[in-house]
């Protein structure tokens, strides 16, 4: 049986798509701190909601989707009942496996995640790492929980500050552009609805391309890129205002803002 103990629109997500995976509502048990969100789920899924103590002594798989400021209540309560046939998988940002494993009995098996929002439709970014106690099959198995709502790669757990900034906030940064083109459309005399159709749909075309096509970006954009062309001159502004810069800057604040948030 599969756990999810704070079913919030993450947790949501993914039970959603463990049962489109094929999941019957009877493999799964989900907690919530408010019980008209846990009647929520139960009406809209046909699953059990329990305690998270209940939770912790019914599943083999606890998949933790807490606030990462509620972890350490969270692990304090389940703590007794989770024995070492347990795996637990985190979602929480910035928490690492040591400060869950030091939390719970010797031995539990631990899988840090991050994903983002796009899981709401099931194109999440998901990364993975095991903790100390965690093995191939724990990971296959959180791979296996995950590839319905998206993608999902490993990577080494110190990457993880990393992989927040760049995958788990990047959807932001694509609506902050998104925005930009808009109000230039708007700019150049648009209606707004026609922008952001037409930015919306650009946006979808480069991302099928970038991922189906195999080729670097550069390229692709040098394909668009004519000489003495409309591009060039608007990638000339994008150069001389340091949009380049700005984004590698923007993404390491990311970075650092989460190692802080982490440690304190």
């Amino acid at each position: 049986m599969i756990a999810i103990l704070g079913a919030g629109k993450m947790g949501e997500a993914l039970l959603s798509g463990v049962l489109r995976a094929g999941r019957r509502p009877s493999e799964l048990v989900a907690t919530a701190r408010r019980e008209e969100r846990a009647a929520l789920l139960r009406e809209r899924y046909g699953i059990e909601t329990v305690s998270n103590a209940d939770a912790a002594a019914k599943a083999g798989t606890l998949i933790l989707a807490v606030k990462p400021q509620d972890m350490g209540a969270l692990l304090d309560e389940v703590r007794p009942h989770v024995g070492g046939d347990r795996l637990v998988i985190s979602m929480a940002a910035g928490i690492p496996t040591a400060f869950i494993e030091e939390r719970l009995p010797a031995g539990v098996p631990v899988v840090r995640v991050m994903s983002n929002t796009p899981v709401h439709v099931d194109e999440a970014m998901s990364v993975i790492s095991a903790g100390s106690h965690a093995g191939e099959e724990h990971l296959r198995l959180a791979e296996e929980l995950l590839t319905p709502v998206g993608k999902v790669l490993r990577i080494p757990e110190s990457l993880q500050d990393g992989a927040t900034a760049l995958s788990g906030s990047g959807p932001a940064y694509f609506y902050y552009l998104v925005e930009a083109m808009v109000d230039a459309g708007i700019l150049l005399g648009m209606p707004r609805a026609a922008a952001l159709e037409m930015v919306i749909q650009s946006a979808v075309g480069a991302a099928v391309m970038l991922r189906d096509s195999g080729e670097h970006p550069v390229l692709l954009r040098e394909a668009v890129t004519s000489p003495g062309g409309t591009t060039i001159s608007a990638i000339r502004e994008l150069e001389r205002h340091g949009v380049r810069a700005a984004v590698l800057e923007a993404i390491e604040a990311a970075r650092n803002r989460g190692r802080e948030l982490a440690g304190g």
